[in-house]
């Protein structure tokens, strides 16, 4: 199948981070965390697809976020920590390889994504949870010129990703 015929099986719709989602799963019991205004479910996931020459545009969640990798192109997962250390995730299914079935970006840092392929066609289809529950009131996208004042050594990462 085509990335575009996983996005019409599974029903996704463009993530304002780039890519596609849909959430698949709610927990019903909720959490009230105390840096946050209002309840959180306590785990939240979602259907990822990023097709190749996209990517997820860095941003940071109030929560952490494991990806699990389904199918597909191999996926780095790049992230900034909070002290400016860089480390990428390479998400796939060979091990040989050096790529992992699952990794986790933890909440505070900066992370962003993108398919390992120079073949137009492919994609990378991820679920992604995140504990507490996601809300949009917890996720911020980076603001390229202060991520670079910040973390000046990643300069062209992030520039490549904002």
């Amino acid at each position: 199948m085509t990335a575009a015929d996983w996005i019409a099986h599974l029903h996704l719709t463009p993530h304002p981070e780039g890519g596609y989602f849909r959430r698949i799963y709610t927990a019903p019991l909720a959490l009230h965390p105390p840096d946050r205004h209002g309840p959180r479910p306590l785990l939240t996931a979602i259907h990822y697809l990023l097709p190749a020459g996209q990517r997820s545009r860095l941003h940071r969640l109030k929560s952490d976020e494991l990806w699990f990798f389904q199918l597909g192109a191999p996926l780095s997962v790049h992230v900034l920590d909070t002290g400016g250390d860089y480390r990428c995730l390479r998400l796939g299914s060979d091990p040989a390889a050096d790529q992992q079935l699952q990794g986790v970006a933890h909440a505070g840092c900066w992370f962003g994504a993108g398919v390992e392929s120079d073949d137009p066609a492919a994609f990378s289809l991820v679920t992604c949870t995140v504990a507490p529950g996601f809300d949009f009131a917890d996720f911020e996208l980076a603001d390229r010129a202060l991520l670079i004042a910040q973390y000046p050594r990643h300069a062209a990462l992030i520039t490549q990703l904002t």
